[in-house]
């Protein structure tokens, strides 16, 4: 590959290889350029509320991360990014991992697994991190996963729920549930505690996330006792899901499992209330947004989804951590950014029981995680390197989410 390379605050690299565009590199919080190195960004200014994740490179121990800074799922990548940056500056005002501070290379994907693949390619072969952290969707994680399992550099993902991202291989893990437990609890929860016996399914036939979860949640409430009495399908990038609706609503649900994004589920709920169709919608944890809000707005009135944690859990773990990303960000963090700053603080431990900083020993460190306190619940990984912890159901009501209970493994 031949890089062209344009410095500025985002810097966007170009691959002449086969004329296709590579990941964007967003500027590494507090890292000073380096003129006569190609592919180093712009210094960015230190983040108020905390030190720098690293004023300089030199003699740090460098991590990757990709997420989706850019694009349609934007608040996920910048949720991700916050999450950690703020775990990776409290390691370092600790006095960093041996006498080393640690820096963060970051590159957007744009929510695109080509991209997402690219990333990580360039990470483990030209800025050869020892870890990457991302990415937040299971199609993008599932590309890049590929990479880091061939390069032997351990990845860890925040949020990536489909079971396939840990099936590619030992080197990758994840801080999350995975949508067999989530489609569980959405079933369960529908049948014990809505009391529902017919339900429609409108899944993204794009996405990964949505074709497992909805597949698991299917499955979950016939052998409950349910019966799916519809499903059609949509691809990411439509914007209008009318004929889809109407055709659910033919068929008379008592509610609409959407296992989709929130840049989707939005412009679906004020559709589906266009036409008629003006059961609850259920979902998964792709809703966690506050865009989704903006997007739906009352439409979403009376609709649960499934979540990795509630801000309104007094676990006084979550409560500091909740704070502290307030007074840093001005907003309450979403399951994005928790469960981020997690898989970053999952890294940095790990780093300090490793013998040393190789994709091997570092690998087997992360693996031996067991009772990790993390904000969004405590993280023990599993043989398959998923994590198992519990998860929560939240309800829209008053244009916010509500906790309404939580399902333990």
């Amino acid at each position: 590959m031949r890089p062209l390379l344009l410095l500025a605050t985002l810097a966007l690299a170009l691959a002449g290889c086969e004329k296709k565009s590579a990941p964007t590199e967003a500027p590494p919080t507090g890292q000073a350029a380096d003129p006569s190195k190609a592919g180093t960004a712009a210094q960015a200014p230190a983040a108020p509320g905390g030190p720098a994740v690293a004023p300089d490179e030199k003699g740090a121990i460098l991590i990757g991360e990709v997420g989706s800074l850019t694009g349609s799922e934007a608040t996920f990548g910048v949720s991700a990014r916050n999450g950690i940056e703020l775990a990776l500056n409290e390691a370092n005002a600790a006095g960093g991992v041996r006498g080393r501070q640690l820096a963060v290379r970051v590159y957007d994907s744009q929510g695109r697994p080509e991209e997402g693949a690219q990333a990580a390619t360039r990470l483990i072969t030209q800025d050869r991190v020892v870890a990457i952290l991302g990415e937040a969707a299971s199609s993008v994680s599932m590309a890049m996963a590929e990479k880091a399992q061939v390069g032997k550099v351990p990845m860890i993902t925040p949020t990536s729920t489909s079971a396939e991202v840990t099936k590619k291989g030992d080197y990758i893990f994840r801080v999350c549930f995975i949508d067999e437990f989530q489609g569980l609890v959405m079933a369960k929860f529908a049948r014990e505690n809505l009391k529902l016996s017919k339900v429609a399914v409108l899944t993204d036939n794009k996405s990964a996330f949505s074709m497992g979860l909805a597949d698991v949640f299917t499955a979950k409430f016939q052998e409950f006792g349910g019966k799916i009495v519809g499903t059609e399908s949509y691809s990411k990038g439509d914007t209008d899901f009318r004929a889809q609706l109407t055709a659910l609503k033919q068929v008379k649900p008592e509610a609409v499992f959407v296992p989709g994004y929130y840049t989707d589920v939005g412009i679906i709920a004020r559709q589906a209330r266009e036409v008629g169709l003006k059961v609850p919608l259920l979902g998964g944890d792709g809703w966690d947004s506050d865009k989704l809000f903006e997007l739906g707005g009352s439409a979403l009135e009376g609709s649960y989804f499934s979540n990795h944690y509630s801000p309104g859990n007094p676990d006084p773990v979550l409560q500091s951590f909740l704070a502290r990303y307030k007074e840093k960000y001005g907003s309450v963090p979403d399951s994005v950014a928790a469960l981020s700053y997690d898989a970053a603080r999952v890294l940095v431990e790990a780093l300090k029981r490793a013998p040393d900083t190789s994709g091997p020993a570092l690998r087997d460190a992360i693996a031996a995680t067991k009772d990790f306190p993390g904000v969004a619940g405590r993280i023990t990984l599993d043989a398959n390197r998923d994590a198992v912890k519990e998860a929560v159901v939240l309800k829209v009501a008053g244009g916010k989410a509500e906790f309404v209970t939580t399902v333990k493994p």
